[in-house]
């Protein structure tokens, strides 16, 4: 361990506190919450990162005389101006302390001390500076120290310097408490001096800013959160939330809690859907109500009240032999023939609805009118994204389905420098929005209707069950999911992350904006973005209203007079326009309302229509 000029204490790694910010590693299976804590030490030192002790500077001897005076002020003056200062004979400090000492009053000797000094300190007070991101430097600066202590103690700059380096080092002694504090499990969330968040936030009085202080709070912050992870890993939500809500108070304002809030909601949800599927498994399987009722208990012991699964589960006990496997919000696959599973799929519930366009709604058309009560009187499940490339990929290896685009050899293509879509060659199903090959997790686009139709149709012989686009009326009751305004959301700009929009922060890779499109709103995307990646609505399904648009198994027709009551697909024979619904990445905010609608050839392909699947149950 190294230590220099006024430094009271070793430098400690800034990587092994970094280590400790992270905070979502998880105890292995089995552990107990006493062996969690007994880790290894949360800091730890590290060598390269240490100070060695800088001893008192003297100047290396200069031998001055009349012969060789005028040669040894070139030759200081030609060391200041590449700033070599202090290191040998031959730089400029040891050159002029010598040559003062021989002509005292020469007006260029004393001229070029001072520019030396001057640049000596201005290289001390660049080395404070740089601290944070090079420890290392504090020796530095201890040496640039020692060489204006030796030379001019007394000089109110050097003063002033060295009173900057005492508070630099006063305040990585601080941390380095701080981080034995930490490591000793006295983190201050109470308060006290003698504590890691006490250290901390008085090295950040003497250096504001200093960033080893900042990263030991924030691991005190990953401390606090990683004892709630181990709460939560040993099913103690209600400890794992009052150490959140501690940690929560350490950085006010910063995003860690919040995801670390996040994380343990999403394992509380994980772990009581996995009891959940437990139980609904014993009942199905082996009809045993004792041990459901047993699983039921441990879910009602770490849900949250009213939580849905544990309701389902009740539910299930009382009434297994009326209720299927399904329930509204209930995300669940279907096996295949051929192995693995099809799309995910998300129970809706049954219920009714206003379909359509009101008068005097912005930007709607006699197209979405009349108004209409629909009611389903069973529930319906969605696939909870478009399909996916990879999902369509599996279809077109497995049968002799050759798509539109395909044998046509042609799509409609998203043109970066003109802006807008065009007709482009070899481009088909394998392609993205632009016509460059796709990723498998992209939603599926230069399809046809017939295309997707052939899709749900190999789905249903591969898994027994009944697969199929979903009608109009399905999809607009599922986008709306209980919502009645204009948009999914409601009205005027989308909420962060409600989906794939064209919103006005929108910027393409050539830097193009969107004319038309939500003010105020961007998503990162500048095309179809990977399935998911926005929130879900409140049935569970995600991208009904942007990413791509979708075809529906529903004949185009002008208005909805003589349309179906219930809801199902209102075909012709042998149409040839179909419904596409939803708006998409390169929709306008009017193609993005609920009841906007749109007829199209079933033939045609292009980089904004996908599709998505349903099926009864």
């Amino acid at each position: 361990m190294r230590r220099g000029g006024r430094l009271r204490a070793p430098l400690l790694a800034f990587a092994a506190m970094l280590a400790v910010m992270s905070g979502c590693s998880r105890e292995p299976s089995g552990s107990s919450r006493e062996a969690a804590g007994a880790r290894a030490p949360i800091v730890t030192i590290s060598a390269d990162q240490a100070v060695s002790p800088v001893p008192p500077w003297r100047a290396p001897a200069v031998e001055v005389n009349e012969a060789n005076f005028k040669e040894l002020k070139a030759d200081a003056a030609e060391a200041l101006k590449e700033e070599r200062l202090f290191g040998t004979a031959a730089d400029a400090i040891p050159l002029y302390l010598a040559l003062r000492r021989f002509a005292p009053d020469d007006a260029a000797v004393q001229a070029g001390m001072r520019r030396a000094m001057t640049s000596l300190l201005g290289k001390g007070n660049e080395a404070l500076a740089a601290i944070d991101r090079d420890p290392l430097s504090l020796r530095r600066a201890h040496e640039v120290a020692a060489v204006a202590r030796a030379v001019a103690p007394d000089d109110a700059k050097v003063v002033a310097y060295l009173a900057r380096l005492d508070k630099s080092d006063q305040a990585q002694e601080a941390n380095r408490l701080g981080e034995e504090a930490l490591n000793a499990g006295r983190l201050g969330v109470d308060g006290g001096d003698d504590t890691a968040l006490g250290y901390f936030h008085q090295a950040l009085e003497l250096r504001p800013g200093d960033q080893r202080a900042n990263q030991g709070i924030a691991a005190v912050e990953s401390a606090l959160i990683r004892r709630a992870e181990v709460a939560a890993d040993h099913d103690d939500y209600e400890d794992a939330q009052r150490e959140l809500d501690i940690a929560a108070k350490v950085r006010p304002g910063f995003a860690s809690v919040d995801d670390a809030r996040a994380r343990v909601a999403m394992q509380r949800i994980v772990r009581v859907n996995a009891l959940r599927d437990a139980g609904i498994t014993v009942l199905t399987r082996n009809a045993s109500v004792d041990e459901a009722r047993r699983l039921l208990a441990v879910m009602l012991r770490i849900a949250p009240a009213g939580d849905p699964a544990a309701r389902e589960l009740r539910e299930r006990i009382d009434l297994a032999t009326h209720y299927g496997l399904f329930r509204p919000g209930q995300t669940f696959t279907d096996a295949m023939q051929g192995g693995g599973r099809g799309p995910q799929l998300v129970v809706i519930p049954h219920g009714a609805f206003r379909m359509g366009a009101p008068e005097g709604e912005i930007d709607s058309s006699d197209a979405e009118r009349p108004l209409r009560n629909i009611r389903f009187e069973r529930g319906l499940a969605m696939s909870r994204t478009e399909i996916t490339v990879g999902e369509f990929r599996r279809f077109m290896a497995a049968s002799k389905h050759r798509a539109r685009a395909t044998r046509r050899g042609y799509s409609n293509a998203y043109d970066e420098r003109g802006g807008n879509f065009v007709r482009r060659g070899n481009v088909d199903w394998q392609s993205d929005y632009a016509g460059n090959p796709a990723r498998d997790d992209l939603p599926v686009v230069h399809i046809s209707a017939k295309d997707a139709i052939a899709y749900a149709e190999w789905l249903s012989a591969q898994t027994g069950q009944r697969y199929r686009l979903p009608s109009e009326a399905e999809f607009e009751y599922a986008v709306r999911a209980g919502n009645a305004r204009r948009y999914p959301w409601g009205d005027g700009t989308p909420p962060v992350r409600a989906g794939n929009f064209t919103g006005s922060l929108d910027v393409s890779p050539s830097g193009r904006r969107w004319n038309n499109a939500f003010a105020g709103y961007g998503d990162g995307a500048s095309g179809p973005a990977p399935v998911g990646s926005y929130r879900a609505n409140a049935f569970g399904v995600h991208d009904l209203a942007g990413n791509v648009s979708e075809w529906v198994a529903d004949c185009w027709h002008d208005t909805y007079r003589r349309a179906p009551r219930d809801g199902a697909a209102w075909l012709n024979p042998g149409c040839r326009s179909r419904v596409v619904r939803g708006g998409s990445w390169a929709s306008s905010p009017a193609q993005t309302r609920s009841a906007w609608r749109q007829g199209n050839d079933g033939n045609v392909t292009s980089g904004r229509v996908g599709f998505r699947v349903v099926r009864e149950i």
